[in-house]
């Protein structure tokens, strides 16, 4: 399971910053609006405000040296053929180990791009990894920004944080969020559009899934005793909810007010997962038989049945199971196609 930590920049070090990350903002220097990677944005459209969890961010003018942070912001950029100057590095789901998801690789390999730097964010934000790249905005519309760590980054450049609820905004809202703050809100509008028109594409292709309730779930084999699930605020159910209009289980529904994206329920209540149609989880094939080898796990209805879906740990199609601006036309129909085969299978 992928995971998102944080943590707050000492007292001493957040001091230092605030005397000179400004001064490094300042120095940036814009790029040719015609090279490849650059802004494409007409710099008439400045300047921008996004309103976000922690107010608002202007950006006065066309910003061409673009951060991101946290997971998936940087494909926003990328997709209007923009190269970031910095971006997270992945530490989950990447299959060479070089930092890059390989539906990134492709899209830089497209434009001919070098590998942007890499932020290491494993024990949190880098920040002075971020001002060493001079950007003019810093992108995080999907992310977790604590107060503190918001107001660290605006002092290296304007920052878009996330909407309402950490690690709750969509997909099409993070396009929005970014896609404004770059000038590029008409072509963010056409990139949401084109993405659904991809994920109905996939979900016809596995049409099986249609009405289907699907629970994404987290089991550590080595303790049976709960089961962690995502909510709907969270990528991976929210997307097959919102964007592909399946079904959520009647667990997921009833907190979908939750202002959490994970939650855990005893695995005494299994009943509470019963009307589940396809158990998504995380770890390797072993795992089906040491669920259902379990008395009360067992009485789960699509456990029993052997409608799981195992995510293999740590791969890109794992990863992809948050879909993102890349992500879904590079492997989405293949990702369904996953969910699937255990209802086709029964």
């Amino acid at each position: 399971m992928p995971v998102r930590t944080s943590r707050l920049l000492a007292a001493g070090v957040a001091a230092a910053l605030a005397l000179s990350l400004t001064a490094c903002a300042s120095a940036s220097t814009g790029e040719d609006s015609d090279a490849v990677g650059s802004n494409p944005a007409d710099p008439a459209a400045f300047p921008v405000t996004v309103e976000h969890v922690y107010g608002e961010t202007t950006i006065t003018e066309k910003p061409e040296r673009i951060a991101t942070i946290a997971w998936a912001n940087h494909e926003v950029p990328l997709a209007f053929g923009i190269v970031p100057v910095g971006m997270s590095k992945a530490t989950w789901g990447d299959d060479d180990d070089n930092g890059v998801l390989p539906w990134v690789e492709e899209k830089l390999d497209e434009l001919g791009a070098d590998t942007p730097v890499l932020f290491d964010e494993t024990d949190g934000i880098d920040y002075e990894a971020v001002a060493d790249t001079e950007p003019d905005v810093i992108l995080a519309a999907y992310s977790g920004l604590t107060q503190e760590e918001y107001d660290t980054l605006s002092k290296i450049a304007p920052v878009v944080a996330y909407p309402t609820v950490k690690w709750g905004t969509t997909v099409d809202e993070m396009i929005e969020l970014n896609a404004k703050a770059l000038g590029l809100e008409e072509e963010g509008k056409a990139l949401i559009e084109d993405l659904r028109v991809d994920s109905e594409a996939a979900l016809e292709a596995n049409s099986i899934l249609k009405d289907k309730k699907v629970l994404f779930a987290y089991v550590d084999p080595t303790d049976l005793s709960q089961v962690g699930y995502y909510t709907a605020i969270d990528t991976r159910p929210g997307f097959l909810h919102d964007n592909l209009g399946l079904p959520l289980p009647s667990i997921v529904e009833e907190n979908a007010d939750s202002d959490q994206f994970y939650l855990t329920v005893s695995s005494e209540e299994a009943d509470k997962f019963a009307d589940v149609d396809v158990f998504v989880t995380y770890g390797d094939d072993s795992l089906i038989a040491t669920l259902q080898a379990d008395p009360l796990l067992s009485k789960i209805p699509a456990i029993a049945e052997g409608r799981i879906a195992i995510l293999p740990d740590a791969t890109p199609i794992a990863a992809s199971a948050n879909p993102s601006p890349l992500s879904i036309p590079w492997g989405l129909t293949d990702y369904l196609a996953l969910l699937a085969a255990p209802l086709a299978a029964n």
